[in-house]
């Protein structure tokens, strides 16, 4: 059918309730109606990702039970029906409008299909969900959440038994099996029903707890003296961080936690920032200027769901200077390692990602570490952790893309802000005993690695005409090869399969004096993002070949 038909069914079948019916009769912009039902709301390699509304392309309570279901006929495939009822899956949800109910909807998803649920009552944080899979035992996970998208977002991500994202081929596994599913033919459990079975527990307090014990055991030692010298401002920007990061904060004994309170209440509209994402200075705006009221050593935020973190750091003239995810990424990776230099040996392991900076994996290097890079996204460097694990020949430390999200230690798979947040509070108050900022430390490392210089740009290109504009955009670039700019010694072109990694959309150009630019569509959002990193011997070097390089993919993306 065309989009027109679906609109049509939808708008009318019984078998949508009456606000879903009556929210698709008030439309009257066409270019509207063919968004919402021009395709259906795709399985991708993450789960599912949208706007929130009535749709066959937008997140709702009926797309949910469609992936559920799909997702429940693949466990059970996978594991048998035995094991999908007495181990089950744990589903968990963060802050944002309809988190709760679409954890519940697909926890009786899950129940109707024979798959046990463990269900959360609280706001949890992503790692939280990833270590409860691997602490319960359960064949999967899913949790509610789109992560630091607009507030018109929600999404759903599907984990598999390791509490790690599912790979590539157990998610085209499930496309096929959600893609193959009529909307209409899924069903749900009663709650009462499903409790009664014992298809449906409900989980909370206890795991949570368990999880910042687990979290703690990444802390070093720091004497009192040094934590109440330090200070920091702290906003959860509405989102499932703030139990987490203020219990495990307290429990560390850091007694100057300034909490940002307007930011601290549940709020899935986000009412007082423009966009829950850390990586922008603007979510960080209430932290900072509580900071400066306050003069903290930093101020940080943890995004909605709690796996990625921003920090702003104060400079000698009270200024506040906010670091990229490279920047953190190199810090953290620093101190970690000159904590633990003395157990450190070639077997261990620090793990990033294609599109980060080199900077970590050179101080990495310098420590005697191996180093691996994978594909972007944070569940390529959770199945390295497994097959490390499995092979017991080298031993995670680390690991960190670009894009603000860190995990030290293995209770999880997946990135996890409340042990950076942990780390990064106790390695400011350190360096601060030292004399130094977290300013002064990054600036130490680019003595002594190299000036980088580590850019991201991102273009937004909504609906249809947006993806099509993408995929145009990757097209040209693709044809024009090495011609697309001076200076470019290979492309790399993931999608061909490079370095040994699975396929990707992402396009790699390794320039003559090593530095490089990355160009890749969003797997998550309706954008086009270019990577740069620069290695000059000067910043004004560097930021003089930024610009050139921008002037020449600007030409390309906004022609």
């Amino acid at each position: 059918m065309g989009y027109k038909e679906v609109y049509e069914f939808w708008k009318t079948s019984d078998f949508f309730d009456e606000a879903t019916r009556a929210e698709l009769a008030a439309l009257r912009d066409e270019k509207e109606i063919e968004d919402r039902f021009y395709r259906d709301l795709e399985f991708g390699t993450g789960g599912l990702r949208g706007i929130l509304g009535a749709g066959s392309n937008r997140m709702n309570k009926y797309n949910v039970r469609r992936a559920s279901t799909g997702f429940a006929q693949f466990l059970k495939e996978q594991f048998g029906e035995e094991a999908a009822k007495s181990k089950g899956i744990a589903i968990a949800f963060d802050c944002r409008n309809c988190s709760r109910e679409f954890a519940k909807e697909a926890a009786l998803t899950m129940a109707a299909e024979g798959v046990k649920a463990y269900l959360f009552t609280i706001l949890s944080a992503t790692p939280l969900l990833s270590y409860t899979v691997r602490k319960l035992g359960c064949i999967g996970g899913i949790v509610i959440t789109a992560s630091h998208n607009p507030k018109e977002y929600n999404g759903y991500k599907a984990y598999d038994s390791t509490g790690c994202q599912l790979g590539l081929e157990d998610a085209e596994a499930v496309i096929r099996k959600v893609a193959a599913i009529d909307i209409t033919s899924t069903k749900v459990m009663t709650e009462d029903e499903a409790k009664a079975k014992g298809l449906l527990t409900y989980i909370g307090e206890d795991i949570l707890e368990a999880f910042v014990s687990e979290v703690e055991k990444q802390a070093h030692e720091l004497s009192e003296k040094d934590r109440d010298n330090f200070s920091v401002v702290y906003s959860p920007l509405h989102g499932a961080g703030c139990e987490p990061v203020m219990r495990v904060l307290g429990r560390r004994g850091f007694k100057n936690v300034t909490l940002v309170k307007e930011q601290a209440v549940p709020d899935g509209d986000f009412s007082t920032v423009r966009s829950p994402n850390p990586e922008e200075r603007d979510a960080l705006s209430m932290s900072i200027a509580k900071a400066e009221e306050i003069g903290a050593d930093i101020a940080m935020a943890t995004d909605p769901d709690s796996d990625r973190i921003g920090i702003a750091v104060r400079a000698k003239d009270g200024s506040y200077r906010l670091f990229t995810g490279n920047q953190t990424g190199a810090v953290l990776t620093a101190y970690v390692l000159e904590r633990r230099k003395a157990e450190l040996t070639p077997k261990h392991v620090l793990v990033k990602t294609i599109v980060t900076s080199e900077l970590g994996a050179d101080i990495a290097r310098s420590y005697g570490l191996t180093t691996y890079d994978t594909l972007t996204g944070f569940k390529f460097i959770g199945a390295l952790m497994n097959r490390l694990e499995e092979t017991g020949e080298y031993k995670y430390v680390m690991g960190y893309e670009e894009s603000y999200g860190y995990l030290v230690g293995s209770h999880a798979r997946d990135k996890d802000a409340v042990v950076a947040a942990m780390l990064i509070c106790e390695m400011a108050a350190y360096y601060k005993a030292k004399g130094q900022s977290l300013i002064d430390v990054l600036d130490s490392l680019y003595e002594k690695f190299g000036y980088y210089l580590d850019k991201l740009d991102s273009f937004t290109l909504k609906g249809k005409d947006g993806q099509e504009k993408i995929a145009s955009i990757m097209a040209e670039l693709r044809k024009l090869g090495t011609g697309f700019m001076s200076g470019i010694k290979t492309v790399k072109d993931y999608s061909l399969g490079c370095d040994g990694l699975p396929k990707s959309n992402v396009l790699k150009y390794i320039y003559d004096d090593g530095s490089w630019m990355a160009v890749r569509p969003s797997g998550t959002e309706p954008k086009i993002k270019i990577y740069y990193s620069i290695k000059c011997a000067t910043m004004a070097e560097s930021e003089a070949e930024l610009e050139r390089r921008r002037a020449a993919i600007n030409k390309i993306v906004e022609g």
